[in-house]
């Protein structure tokens, strides 16, 4: 299998070089390789090895010729004749040669690289690296730099395959640990070895602490002195980092038997020139990345990753690294931007969700007496002023961290803010270093009306800090009202959110025919003054009234969502507005409600057209690729070469882009910020079938509404009956439409994305299962309220059915009174008409009654009469028959017993039973 590879890169020569004397360069390194293996005297093999070291050294055929015949040779050299110690240094010589690439002017990037594959071939012979590690205990000062060399070659090439060789090897790391101690040369090669042998490899990192690495590396720092050194500073740095890296538990070993006082040296300027070059710079750079990886704490799998960055933290502010690191990043100017940037950006990572840091952060005063200033005022100085875009996000970073989850922070920055006079607020920043933050801030804020958005757009992303998840700050911010130009025909003053939204306008129109902005950075001054908006409106509806308040501000956004020379990120932003002006909207009124804010975007984007705004946001690059630009680079050789292309980033070109988001976004749009506007888009989603779910109007059918009041007459009530069921017609009617439009509009938007379902891959699939799932949901919806709206059309025929009875009933009662009525009056005029003609028709009803009353009188008389003539008759009678019965001898008296008496009687029952 070794013959087969050694011949395969055999073969390769013809391709390399091809020429006619490939050949014989094969043939000359085969004769050179055999007088050094087979010669009979020293010195002829010695001059052989040197001759083959110089022409692998000088051509590429040459090195090609020798990895596919000299390796085995060389190595037998290095095994055998250990004693020889010229022929061992020529063999190391001649390996460095054969691994060291050859750069020809003229070589294509596609060319075979003869050094890379010796490089590999090398690296897979058996007992290789055993051999040369055993070299380096050799007394002779040049096998031992030879061979590290060699060593870091392989580790360039073929790092991995020679980490797992050097673990399976006894003492290996221990041998390469001791050449630190070795002659400054040999010292230096070693740094180089070590610092490829310990990236990604956590066991070796533990081996090398272990062996005293920290000591020896500070050691090294101090001896070629400290930041002031050369390249083995660096060397020394990126060991360092490779050691601390992810490893929790080499940076408890850091602390606990070195410390950090020797790291926090390296970043103390010396003398009073400060003079910076190159080199320190890198070396600057590289013990702040140091301090970076300690603020990190580990690897985000440690469990232990917390507790050891807040121990880290706790030891360095002991250390007064915020004085170091003040000085770097913010008080001396003539430090490279840079460090600068690096300086601010470990600040920020400081005060990070530690209240104690922020508060001392906040106490910090720097200059001298009597200019002093607080460090908080000069970080915004600088992050207004700066002319470096990196150096500005690094600014706004500490005022990030600053304010993040520190409600005390945010009120005090808030309570500075007092609007100032209008001269005083369009004065030149450099006229008054002793204006407090909320003065610089507001000043800043309205030089939008000098035509400086940018400026006023740095601002505004310090404003959205203090605002953030912090709804006493907000309702206090809207309070400010800024002061208008007296030159203006309506100088009242107006709030700060509408000046801030009147700015945004004015960036946006400010577009030259070509579509490119006229002023460099407009594409990301939109950009941050909608993030400001949408975080002030999160969850303050007073922020959201105030927007609404002027009636342009809802057209200019719709138009905003929809003009397509604007970029996606934009576009998507002022979407997010809009459903904020929805889900946090609590007005009463019908021009600026929600169900007002539907049907504006219904209207004027449609539904479909809006939600896919959320969706082309969420696939840009920016949100995509978010924090990425915050990834911190460490610093190599390879790197610091191109130290000064990155030096200062060159950003004109970020804003020539015609409907490109600004890269610098990617900074600015933090992990916290994407959440916020994903967690928006749901509300903002579900919120908005919600409005199109109910009617406009909210009407409660109850029972009471269908009964006749007291006092109410018929004619009332039926009228009554009538407005309630046209009423709910009239809902039934919008809510019917409205279910409609949504429908036609989610089907839009599904219809739309299935063609891209088959093509898209996982991240897209699952969006797109989520917008069937809100589909199905408000299919499931619009199905519920279709039910409803049956029932409540059946009730509303229910009661027209019952109107129109009661309607028929009173109309026939109302006919009859009619009638009643006509009667009546037809009667009154025959009385009328009765009187007028006199009394010769109608008789004397008096006279009538007592002529009648006379002859009732005659007539009882003449019947009483008749009566006492009937009673005298019979008394005679009574009178004959006693007088007989006496002659007869009968008592008269008992016979008459009684007879009276029943009489009496009989009349009594006759009364009683008239009685009754």
């Amino acid at each position: 299998m070794k013959m087969d590879l050694m011949s395969g890169y055999k073969g390769v020569v013809g391709l390399l070089v091809g020429n006619e004397n490939s050949s014989n360069e094969d043939r000359y390194v085969e004769r050179l390789l055999d007088r050094i293996s087979n010669g009979k005297l020293p010195e002829d093999r010695r001059n052989a090895i040197t001759e083959l070291q110089a022409v692998v050294s000088e051509s590429q055929a040459f090195q090609l010729a020798f990895g596919a015949m000299g390796i085995p040779t060389m190595l037998s050299v290095l095994k055998e004749e250990r004693d020889d110690v010229e022929m061992v240094r020529g063999a190391l010589e001649t390996l460095v040669s054969a691994l060291t690439p050859i750069n020809h002017p003229k070589g294509s990037s596609n060319e075979v690289q003869p050094a890379m594959m010796n490089t590999d071939l090398l690296s897979r012979e058996a007992d290789c690296i055993s051999l040369l590690l055993s070299l380096l205990e050799e007394d002779d000062f040049y096998v031992r730099y030879y061979t590290l060399q060699i060593l870091t070659a392989l580790l360039s090439n073929s790092r991995q395959r020679l980490q797992e060789a050097i673990l399976t090897i006894p003492r290996g790391i221990t041998r390469l640990m001791d050449m630190l101690m070795d002659r400054e040369v040999i010292r230096n090669e070693a740094l180089l070895l070590l610092t490829h042998l310990t990236r990604e490899a956590e066991e070796i990192q533990k081996i090398v602490v272990f062996e005293g690495a920290f000591e020896k590396i500070f050691s090294i720092i101090r001896e070629e002195g400290n930041s002031d050194g050369g390249v083995v500073v660096q060397d020394c740095l990126e060991l360092l980092n490779n050691l601390l890296r992810s490893n929790a538990s080499n940076q408890v070993l850091l602390r606990e038997t070195v410390g950090l006082d020797s790291l926090i040296l390296i970043l103390r300027l010396r003398g009073s020139t400060f003079n910076f070059n190159q080199q320190k710079t890198i070396n600057i750079l590289s013990a702040l990345e140091t301090i970076k990886l300690l603020l990190k704490g580990g690897s985000d799998s440690d469990p232990g990753k917390d507790t050891n960055k807040q121990t880290n933290k706790t030891t360095l502010v002991q250390k007064k690294v915020f004085d170091h690191l003040l000085i770097l990043g913010v008080e001396s100017q003539w430090v490279p931007v840079s460090v600068r940037r690096a300086a601010m950006r470990c600040i920020g990572d400081l005060i990070a969700g530690d209240s104690k840091n922020c508060d001392l952060i906040a106490s910090k005063v720097l200059g001298d007496e009597p200019q002093v200033e607080p460090a908080l005022n000069s970080l915004l100085r600088i992050l207004l002023r700066t002319s470096n875009m990196q150096e500005f996000i690094a600014a706004d970073y500490i005022f990030k961290s600053f304010c993040e989850k520190n409600a005390d922070g945010q009120s005090m920055l808030a309570s500075t803010l007092i609007p100032q006079p209008y001269s005083v607020n369009h004065a030149f920043l450099e006229e008054d270093v002793n204006m407090s933050f909320g003065s610089m801030l507001l000043q800043s804020l309205t030089l939008g009306e000098n035509g400086d958005l940018e400026t006023c757009c740095r601002a505004a992303s310090v404003l959205s800090h203090i605002l953030k998840d912090n709804l006493q700050c907000k309702e206090r911010v809207l309070q400010i009202e800024i002061e208008a130009a007296p030159m203006q025909s309506l100088g009242a003053p107006e709030p700060l959110m509408h000046r801030i939204v009147k700015y945004l306008a004015v960036a946006s129109s400010m577009k030259s025919q070509d579509g490119k902005s006229s002023t460099s950075g407009n594409s990301y001054v939109q950009a941050i003054i909608l993030k400001l908006l949408i975080t002030w409106l999160t969850d303050c509806p007073s922020a959201v009234h105030c927007f609404l308040d002027a009636r342009p501000h809802l057209t200019y956004l719709l138009e905003l969502v929809t003009n397509l020379s604007e970029t996606v990120c934009i576009r998507g932003f002022a979407a997010v507005v809009l459903g904020e002006c929805v889900i946090y909207n609590k007005s009463t009124d019908s021009v600026k409600d929600a169900f007002a804010i539907v049907d504006a975007i219904s209207q004027k984007i449609g539904l479909s057209s809006y939600f896919l705004k959320f969706e082309e946001m969420q696939k840009s690059l920016i949100f995509v690729n978010v924090g990425s630009s915050l990834a911190h680079k460490s610093f190599t050789r390879s790197s610091a070469a191109s130290l000064e292309d990155i030096e200062d980033v060159d950003e004109n070109d970020l804003s020539g882009k015609k409907n490109m988001d600004n890269p610098i976004l990617s900074s600015i749009l933090d992990s916290n910020f994407v959440n916020l506007v994903k967690n928006l888009e749901t509300d903002i989603r579900t919120q908005i079938v919600d409005v199109y779910s109910r009617p406009k109007m909210k009407v409660a059918v109850v029972p009471a509404e269908l009964e006749q009041r007291s006092g109410e007459n018929d004619g009332e009530y039926i009228k009554r009956l009538k407005a309630f069921v046209e009423k709910q017609c009239s809902e039934i009617q919008d809510l019917v439409l409205r279910n409609a439009t949504l429908a036609e509009d989610l089907a839009k938007t599904g219809s739309t994305l299935q063609p891209e379902q088959r093509a898209c891959g996982g991240s897209d699939r699952v969006q797109i299962e989520t917008l069937r799932r809100d589909l199905q949901e408000a299919s499931k919806k619009l199905e519920m309220l279709t039910a409803e709206k049956a029932k409540v059309e059946s009730e509303a025929k229910m009661y027209q059915n019952l109107a129109g009875k009661t309607e028929a009933e009173l109309s026939s009662l109302s006919d009859a009174y009619n009638s009643l009525e006509q009667s009546n009056f037809q009667l009154e005029n025959e009385v009328k008409a009765l009187k007028r003609e006199g009394h010769s028709i109608f008789p004397d009803v008096e006279a009538i009654k007592a002529e009648a009353r006379e002859e009732a009188l005659k007539e009882s008389e003449g019947e009483l009469n008749d009566l006492l003539v009937c009673l005298g008759q019979e008394q005679s009678r009574v009178e004959k028959l006693s007088a007989r019965l006496l002659e007869l001898g009968e008592d008269v008296d008992k016979l008459l017993e009684g007879i009276g008496d029943d009489a009496g009687a009989a009349e009594d029952a006759e009364d009683e039973e008239d009685d009754e």
